[in-house]
């Protein structure tokens, strides 16, 4: 096979030989695969698919409906349910057709996802189609996505317990092969014992990547010749009593179970022998861990035969196979038991060693020792460092320990950085433009409850929002202590996913007790939690208000960012009042009053599933654009504090921290626009500008040389970090691709949680010379080749430097994005050197390459998320990663996004790996670092400006007063800086941004010239603005709004620019205004501050006099937003001027 052979639709269509596909893809093969099979053996049979969706099991419907095709040729129905327990009452529907005389085929066999949760609320139902069983050739898979680390789920959770009190047979697969093979031998197993059979799906393996190797004639399935079927058979019937379907179920059903697993030998002995001092019998995901910690130790087939230790596997978790377990078990001194979670296949083993004669009966340890000491740990989840302690503690061989000692220590000492609280952390947040930001506000004084959606984050604000719930429960909990506490109402947020799901209950439960309670309802029109699917069912905001309004609600609102869509016969419930997002407040103001249950439907896409739409032609494009005037930008943060968007970044300037739009991911929601700042503007019609067509094009790849492929023997670590949305699974999946085009062995998996909202991604990649020498898929401690680090602050993260060594190698990303914690507070800051630091540490200063990857990336494609193959090109041409050009190229073009932007990405890193400074001058940048200001630089700058704000006398004034602050610092040798905190705060006291100024920097500064350089089209200008006489006052707080005007308020800036001589005198029209007269004042305070610093100034109290010389650079913003800065400046400078002047006292008293 060549390399152009290789397509992505081998996943499904290569019978034999090797695929690369994900967990979920190896569930959509595998009802393809029985397909075929019934189709070989003469059957015909159709397949059906229900569940609901859920981490780590969240994009299997997506696939499925991917492979739509596919799935109609072989006959096999998806139908998602509303629910989990509807959803396997369906499937239970399926095996009943069979007992029905006009059933027109052979079998179903049929499928049931759902993540652990969902298999609790649906256990009534599964219980009962376990009970009724399966039909002959039709059979069933009951699929848990199992969270045993609660990554993206509110508990931990561990199936094998409820599925085993239904008596329901339960497969452990331990790798993505396992998921096709048992997958095969689970429909098998449902149609030979007539069970429903359990498959746990740990986020461990279904959210991986793997290439395997598929064979059309594995799994070979034999049907036990030692198992007496009963006369009537094993299958569902009707009639059924309930009590013969009890005897049924535990008398030959699950006998059946365990014959099946004998004569398939499903579970086996895999490594060492039978017989020795310890036996180790291991289970699905755990079982690779072990064979890791024994990789780790050293231990292969020989050394564990001399070590006389043996590995047993069970596959099939429950009923255990008690012939096999208990001849393996009697054969060691002492068996350990290795699975996560609580003791399940212990507790099995236990019962069956518990009659064997005491000299066949070894000891048995697991979750503790023989003596009950704690051993291997219940709850979160198990690692091979963890094994491995365990493995050399119970086999008490000294040698062993030896040898491993080292290694164990250094991993213990990974493993304590890895647990080890991190300064600086990137904390999931909304993403760029989500209707949250603005749908889950709330009015002070307010309180909210949470509930389970993206929305949930609320709950990590300052949103006075707390508590959530299992699905479809939510204000309940409300019904039960609102009697008790003294708040008369309460807001409760309802994802519409979850109101289709179950939450409308909810509701009506709330309307049953008569609660005072205002449900919001949030309408993004796409289940955006788990990747944009539409919900069932095609729920419109119309319909929501007639079913609410016919269970019994009365107040009934819509709030939307458009709601003018809505026609004049939308179909709204009786009574429904419609209103832009802007009177949410108001609104909310008006619903906390009322008595009983009311209503708003907040109607607002899904920002991130309108980005898809818009790529994918299935919505309008966006017209307008946002741009911040950072020359009027204070960097106030109020356009962060009303948007609440992560796109809204910091921009350092010569002129302190401003702020900026990152177009590349701005979802163009436009709430920004609420911040009381002249400086927004809008352009209608333009575009992101790209580099000039003649570098972008031009092919500066041809001229370097071949990048190195280093041979590897042994797996290869691959850590790829960055902020989720930005293309970090994409890369991880890139690399995985391009190694099984170069044949080698890969798995790739992906840590996310809420990382797609702005939080840490990070991505595994493991590489080997063949599949089978990768054991696990997380790269183990100290195990990482190469850090492809997309985003320091995760890169730095405990979890990610515990993988590295002085071994690895570091490319990452040499700028800082925005967190969460620089959109709350405008003055958080973070220290990119301090963070490369910490990398260099780990890996050693030659081992790590930090490049501004971003800005490359966007200089030459116009989007910031092709850094990654920036740096995937540096890695690749600088030889710190194992795979060919052309694979990763090919790998590239089957991903089938931004082809060409991104192998020109991935070219252009490579040349900054050869020849950094031609990569930089291409897109036109420069690896200088810029030179630092020195005093008199800074004073000359600011008078210039000074001058041009005002007049010459203006910045005399300001020169003047620094050199009296200069002269007094000279007088006992400071190194000035108490004037160099004076140039600052004077300077920005001194050049408000009253309206003259503004005026003056829209037109005499260089706005046109950064819209030309950043834009491309024929854009129109729109500014927002809040003139003092013409705004409207806001209904609640009486602070003036803003108002759009066109580019005609150029020229009335350009007037008012000549103007602006009239500054400060009797003609000045602005100069009335409270906020003008106020700054006027801060300045001859300042002086006077200035004053009676000097008089006291020393060196026991310069620190101090500096502090309160820097205090009004935090005065920023404009109007109402520049009043509160000044009233904690105020309350501020007042604490400090005393600490100040009772150390003046304490001095003179001296």
């Amino acid at each position: 096979m060549t390399i152009t052979d290789i397509s992505l639709d081998d996943v499904y269509n290569v019978s034999d030989g090797r695929i690369y596909l994900t967990g979920v893809q190896a569930l959509v093969r595998l009802p393809i695969e029985q397909r075929r099979r019934d189709r070989a053996a003469g059957l015909k049979t159709g397949g059906f698919i229900s569940g609901y969706r859920g981490s780590p099991l969240g994009g299997y419907d997506r696939a499925l409906w991917g492979a739509q095709t596919l799935l109609d040729e072989h006959d096999i129905r998806f139908h998602p349910g509303l629910n989990e327990e509807l959803a396997a009452t369906a499937v239970l529907g399926t095996q009943q057709a069979s007992v029905y005389p006009d059933f027109e085929y052979d079998g179903v066999f049929a499928i049931w996802y759902g993540k652990g949760p969902g298999l609790d609320r649906a256990g009534d139902a599964l219980k009962h189609c376990n009970s009724y069983g399966s039909s002959r050739h039709g059979g069933a898979l009951v699929v848990v996505g199992d969270d045993h680390g609660a990554v993206s789920s509110s508990l931990a959770h561990q199936c094998e317990q409820v599925m085993q009190s239904w008596m329901m047979p339960v497969f452990n697969p331990a790798s993505l092969l396992e998921y096709l093979d048992l997958g095969l031998l689970g429909f098998a197993l449902s149609r030979f014992s007539g069970c429903f059979v359990g498959f746990k799906a740990v986020s461990e393996t279904v959210e991986s990547a793997a290439s395997i190797r598929v064979s059309p004639e594995l799994p070979k399935i034999i049907l036990p010749e030692d198992f007496e079927m009963p006369p009537d058979g094993l299958h569902i019937r009707w009639p059924d009593p309930q009590l013969v379907q009890e005897e049924r179920l535990q008398y030959h059903r699950l006998p059946a179970a365990k014959a099946f697993a004998r004569a398939n030998r499903l579970d086996r002995c895999v490594l060492g022998p039978e017989r020795g001092r310890l036996g180790i019998i291991s289970t699905g995901k755990s079982h690779l861990d072990l064979m890791q910690a024994l990789w780790d130790l050293g231990i292969d087939d020989k050394e564990a035969h001399g070590l006389g230790l043996g590995i047993y596997k069970v596959v099939m978790s429950y009923p255990l196979e008690s012939e096999g377990a208990t001849a393996f078990a009697a054969g060691f001194d002492e068996v350990l038991v290795v699975e996560e979670k609580r003791p399940f296949v212990e507790t099995q083993l236990k019962e069956a060693l518990y009659n064997l004669a005491a000299e066949r009966r070894p000891r048995v340890s697991g979750k503790t020792d023989p003596e009950g000491r704690p051993l291997l740990p219940s709850n979160g989840e198990l690692d091979a460092d963890l094994l491995a302690r365990a493995v050399v503690a119970r086999l008490g061989d000294a040698e062993l320990e030896r040898r491993a000692a080292a290694k164990l220590q250094s991993h213990q000492q990974l493993r304590g950085l890895s647990q080890s609280p991190s300064d600086t952390v990137r904390t999931p947040f909304f993403c760029s433009g989500c209707p949250h930001n603005t749908s889950t506000r709330i009015p002070e004084g307010s309180r909210a409850l949470a509930g389970t959606g993206c929305h949930l984050m609320a709950a990590l604000m300052d949103r006075e929002t707390s508590s959530f719930l299992h699905m479809g429960a939510e204000g309940c909990n409300w019904i039960g202590h609102s009697p008790y506490v003294t708040a008369p109402h309460i807001f409760q947020n309802l994802g519409d996913g979850t109101y289709n799901h179950s939450g409308s209950l909810a509701i009506r439960q709330a309307l049953a007790t008569d609660v005072n309670i205002t449900y919001k309802i949030l309408f993004n029109d796409a289940v955006a939690m788990t990747g944009g699917q539409p919900f069932e069912g095609d729920l419109t905001v119309p319909q929501i208000t007639q079913q609410v309004y016919h269970e019994g609600v009365r107040r009934i609102a819509v709030v939307s960012d458009d709601a003018d869509k809505y026609p004049a016969d939308a179909g709204f419930a009786p009574g429904t009042s419609v209103h832009q997002r802007d009177e949410l407040e108001a609104l909310q103001h008006e619903m906390r009053e009322l008595p009983g249950v009311s209503v708003i439907v907040y109607d607002q896409v899904c920002a991130t599933e309108l980005r898809r739409r818009r790529k994918r032609g299935q919505a309008a494009q966006a017209t307008r654009r946002v741009f911040i005037n950072s020359a009027v930008c204070e960097g106030c943060g109020d356009c962060s504090v009303q948007s609440n968007c992560i796109s809204v970044v910091p921009l350092e300037t010569p002129l302190g921290r401003k702020r900026a739009i990152d177009q590349s991911t701005c979802n163009i929601d436009l709430s920004c626009l609420e911040g009381f700042c002249p400086a927004l503007v809008t352009l209608e019609g333009a575009e992101p500008r790209r580099l000039a067509a003649a570098a972008a094009s031009a092919d500066f790849a041809a001229t370097l040389p071949p990048p190195p492929r280093p041979q590897i023997t042994e797996p290869y670590g691959v850590l790829v970090t960055g902020i989720g949305g930005t293309g970090v699974i994409t890369t991880g999946q890139i690399i995985g691709m391009a190694a099984h085009i170069d044949g080698r062995g890969v798995s790739v998996m992906d840590f996310t949680g809420l990382a797609q909202r702005g939080g840490g991604v990070v991505t595994h990649v493991r590489l080997a010379p063949k599949p089978d020498d990768i054991y696990g898929a997380r790269v183990p401690f100290g195990g990482a080749g190469l850090l492809l680090g997309g985003d320091l602050v995760v890169s730095t993260g405990p979890e990610v430097r515990s993988r590295l060594s002085t071994a690895s190698r570091a490319v990452v990303d040499s700028g800082v994005a925005m967190t969460a914690a620089m959109v709350i507070d405008p003055r958080a800051e973070i220290d990119d050197s301090l963070l490369r630091h910490q990398i260099e540490e780990a890996v050693g200063r030659d081992n790590l390459d930090a490049l501004p990857a971003t800005r490359l990336a966007e200089r030459l494609s116009g989007n910031s998320v092709a850094a990654n193959m920036v740096l995937l090109g540096h890695a690749l041409q600088s030889g710190a990663l194992p795979l060919s050009l052309a694979a990763v190229e090919r790998a590239i073009e089957l991903n089938g996004v931004s082809i060409e932007d991104n192998k020109r990405c991935l070219a252009l890193g490579r040349l900054a790996a050869h020849d950094r400074a031609a990569a930089l001058a291409l897109v036109g940048l420069s690896d200088e670092a810029p030179k630092s200001e020195t005093l008199e630089d800074s004073v000359a700058r600011r008078s210039a400006f000074l001058s041009e704000y005002q007049n010459v006398a203006l910045a005399e004034r300001f020169r003047a007063m620094l050199a009296r602050v200069e002269a007094v610092e000279a007088s006992f040798g400071s190194e000035r800086h108490l004037s160099a905190a004076v140039a600052e705060s004077y300077f920005k006291l001194l050049a408000v941004k009253d309206e003259w100024e503004v005026a003056r920097l829209y037109v005499e500064g260089d706005f046109q010239d950064q819209l030309k350089a950043r834009f491309s089209g024929d854009y129109r200008l729109r500014f927002h603005l809040s003139p003092p006489w013409l705004a409207p006052r806001d209904r609640y707080s009486g602070a003036r709004r803003k108002t759009s005007f066109g580019p005609w308020v150029l020229t009335l800036f350009g007037l008012l620019a000549r103007l602006r001589g009239l500054r400060g005198g009797p003609l000045d029209v602005f100069a009335w205004q409270a906020e003008r007269r106020r700054e006027r004042q801060l300045v001859s305070e300042f002086e006077a501050t200035l004053e009676e610093l000097l008089a006291g100034l020393g060196a026991a109290n310069l620190a101090q006099a500096v502090d309160i010389a820097r205090l009004p650079l935090d005065i920023k913003g404009f109007g109402p937003v520049k009043e509160r800065a000044i009233t904690r400046f105020e309350i501020e400078h007042e604490s400090l001027m005393a600490a100040y002047r009772l150390g003046d006292r304490a001095a003179a008293a001296e």
